[in-house]
Order: structure tokens, then C-alpha cells, then sequence
């Protein structure tokens, strides 16, 4: 007996890290590919808004921002949906197709209108690809290394941005901002998609393996996409503390993407310290996620999640009062150390609540929200710096940090213990 579309045999269908650990290593490169086509642009499109294009206004600089959250947001949502229905390599695929031509257009954009259209394309790709590497990674791990997974996950798309964002700023310090910056985007999408298509293989038969094991339906039925979505976003207390954590996450990360370069070079730090600068924060998100996502596997995912917010809040604060290059990289590593301690852990406790049956739906759900976060993020920060400077958005951001945090510990309960109970049933 072998399961459909995959040719494997079912009985051999096993879960856990080790046991499908020549997939898993391929989806962690994937995904890296993936992360680095968004850390090409991260140091220097705020640059070519205002050099090239001469949008003084930062709301106006931050438009691309707004773009390429609100259509990566709604990609996510579909993708979660498109790869319960249709598998998940084709959405992966997909994602690559569509990515083909954004380093092509951001090279020779004639106007800022053609760096919002590649910025769509970008945020269609990254909803596709991202999103369906992480369901891909929770099918293969299991509930027992689910944070571990995820954050295996993460470090290696974090670190490709960071990777992607230093190399960028290095070549553009040295040979300008277009086009040659670019041409490293042509490499990740060749690779990216040739390992996808080629190599990788749909895990969808690992799903079924573990919905016989939860239960081949969950208690009342698979629940409707509308119930799906309105549990994931308010109804149910675990799956909705997640969110709105995962959108105020986001909406600092739109803040330090936009507003980070406009800041350090407002401090006189120059283009290849901006670079840097806007490297170390990715860096150490994703570094960190080595340990934190395994960590959540030990010590449970509430009180990561919250303490993590509450570092992220400190993070800020501290770039708001330093005064030079230093001060700023110490901020901008504690924002990332906040990061890495909640972004594979809210995937990781998703995983825990969400039945097989309707996981990949509800963390597209969640993605969906996000990933708004960028574009509410740049919406708040653009705005307010236009009216009252850099550190009023920036100390607005960090105060929103902080309440997400309280969130979390007032109304979330702990999801590890019951996600092993049922593994430890079969």
C-alpha cells in the first residue's frame, strides 16, 4: 500500500526530526533561500526611496512596506488553505514562480510605482514559500520536537535575511544602490526553486499518519474555515493570544525595517554601518532560534512568549536612548534575543492546539494576522515619525511591545503538556 501522490509506502510513514531528517535539512536550506530574497532589500530600499525617488515622507518611503505585509498576509492565509487542498510542493513551487521576476524589477524599477508591483510579487512568494515550509516542518517533526522544528525553521530564514541584508549594504557601500545589489536575488531564486522542484517531496501523508493517531476527526467534526478563522483570531483564549502576539511582533519588526535605517543614518552612521547595523538584529533572531524553539520544548511556550515581548519592548527602548554605534547594536541584538524567544514558539504552541485535520488552515490564519503586523507597523510608525519624529514611533512601538506581553501572561494558558499527552497516547 503506498499513499497518494507520493508513492511511499504508508506503513513506513513515521513522525520525528531523526526520522525524516534528509527532508527536514532540505526544507531548513529552502527556506533559507527564501528569507534571503527579503534580506536583500532590508538595508537598502529605505535608501533608493529617498535617494532615487526622493519620497521625503516617511509614511510615503514605508509604502512598500505596507504592500509587500498586507499581500504576504493574505498569500498566507490562502497558502495554508491551498496546501491542505492541492499539497504543499505545489504551493512551494508556486511561491518560486512567483518570485522569478522581483530581482529583475527592483534593478531597473523606473519609479517607486515599479518597486511597489515587485514588492507585491515578493509578498505573494514569501506567503507561498515561508508558510508552506513551516507546515511542511511541523508535519514531518511531531509534537515532541515541534518547538525545535520551528525553530530551526526560523534561524535559518532569519539568518539568510541577515546574511542577504549585510551582503547588500556591503555591495551597494561599494558599487551603488542598482543594480548590482540584485543580482544576488537571481541566485536565490534559481536555487530556491530548482531544490523545490527536484528534490523536495510532499508531507502530506504525514498528516494522515498523525490524524490517526490524534483521532482521524477531532472532537465535533473538522471545523468550518469560518469557525477556523474566528477561533484562531479571538474565540479560542490559546490560538488568539498567539496572534495578536504575532502581529505586535511584526508590527516592531515593520517599525525596525523601516524606521531603523532612517535613525542610524540620522545618527551619521554610514552606509555600511547601516548595513551592519540592520544585519545584527536579524542575526541574532535567528541564532538565537537554535536554542529558544528547543528550549520552549522543555520549559513550555506561555512564558517564553511573554517574556520575549517584554525583551523586545527593552530592545527598543534601549536603540531610542544609545547614542552611537555601539549602543545601537547592543539594542538591536536584545531585540532580536526577544524575537528568537517568541517566533518559533508561537508556530510551536499553533501545532500544539490546532487538531492535523486543520492545523495548516489555522496557521495560515494566524499568519494572516501576522504579517499585517508589517503593514499596521509601517502605517503607525510612518505616521507618527511624519508628526512627532523617529523616537515617538519608535517609544509608541515599544509601549505596544509591552502590552502584547501582558496579553500573553493574563490570558494564555500553557499548550506544551497537553500537545505531549496525546503523542505519548499513541
Amino acid at each position: 500500500m503506498t499513499t497518494a501522490a507520493t508513492g511511499e509506502p504508508a506503513g513506513h510513514v513515521r513522525l520525528g526530526l531523526r526520522e525524516n531528517l534528509g527532508q527536514f535539512s532540505l526544507l531548513v536550506v529552502v527556506n533559507a533561500f527564501v528569507g534571503a530574497m527579503v534580506g536583500m532589500e532590508r538595508s537598502i530600499l529605505p535608501a533608493i526611496a529617498e535617494q532615487e525617488f526622493h519620497l521625503a515622507a516617511r509614511a510615503a518611503a514605508f509604502s512598500f512596506i505596507v504592500v509587500f505585509g498586507v499581500t504576504k498576509a493574505l498569500t498566507n492565509y490562502l497558502a495554508g488553505r491551498l496546501s491542505d487542498r492541492f499539497g504543499r510542493k505545489h504551493v512551494l513551487i508556486g511561491g518560486w514562480l512567483v518570485a522569478a521576476p522581483v530581482p529583475f524589477v527592483l534593478m531597473w524599477a523606473p519609479s517607486w510605482a515599479w518597486v511597489l508591483f515587485a514588492n507585491v510579487l515578493l509578498g505573494v512568494s514569501q506567503g507561498l514559500t515561508w508558510s508552506t515550509t513551516v507546515i511542511m516542518k511541523i508535519d514531518l517533526a511531531g509534537a515532541k520536537n515541534r518547538g525545535l522544528a520551528m525553530g530551526l525553521n526560523e534561524f535559518a530564514g532569519y539568518f539568510a535575511v541577515a546574511g542577504a541584508a549585510l551582503a547588500t549594504g556591503w555591495i551597494a557601500a561599494r558599487y551603488g544602490l542598482r543594480p548590482e545589489p540584485f543580482y544576488l536575488g537571481v541566485g536565490f531564486v534559481a536555487l530556491g526553486f530548482g531544490l523545490s522542484a527536484l528534490v523536495v517531496r510532499e508531507t502530506k501523508h504525514h498528516v494522515a499518519h498523525e490524524s490517526r493517531v490524534h483521532g482521524e476527526q477531532p472532537p465535533g467534526g473538522v471545523p468550518t474555515q469560518r469557525a477556523i478563522f474566528w477561533r484562531t483570531t479571538l474565540l479560542d483564549r490559546n490560538l488568539s493570544s498567539v496572534t495578536q502576539a504575532g502581529l505586535v511582533n511584526n508590527l516592531n519588526d515593520g517599525m525596525a525595517w523601516g524606521l531603523f535605517p532612517l535613525f542610524f543614518a540620522a545618527a551619521r552612521m554610514s552606509l555600511e554601518q547601516i548595513g551592519v547595523l540592520a544585519a545584527i538584529y536579524p542575526a541574532t533572531w535567528g541564532l538565537a532560534q537554535l536554542f529558544t524553539g528547543a528550549l520552549s520544548d522543555r520549559v513550555g511556550r506561555k512564558w517564553l512568549i511573554a517574556s520575549g515581548m517584554w525583551v523586545q519592548a527593552v530592545g527598543i527602548g534601549a536603540v531610542i536612548v544609545a547614542a552611537g554605534f555601539a549602543g545601537f547594536a547592543g539594542g538591536a541584538a536584545l531585540l532580536g534575543v526577544g524575537t528568537a524567544m517568541v517566533y518559533p514558539t508561537l508556530l510551536a504552541a499553533i501545532g500544539d492546539v490546532a487538531h492535523p485535520s486543520w492545523r495548516a488552515s489555522s496557521v495560515g490564519v494566524y499568519r494572516l494576522w501576522r504579517d499585517l503586523g508589517y503593514a499596521i507597523g509601517a502605517v503607525i510608525a510612518g505616521l507618527t515619525a511624519d508628526a512627532l519624529g523617529l523616537q515617538a514611533a519608535m517609544g509608541l512601538v515599544a509601549a505596544l511591545t509591552f502590552a502584547s506581553g501582558l496579553v500573553v501572561a493574563v490570558r494564555m494558558k500553557e499548550t506544551l503538556a497537553a500537545s505531549l499527552q496525546v503523542q505519548s497516547g499513541s
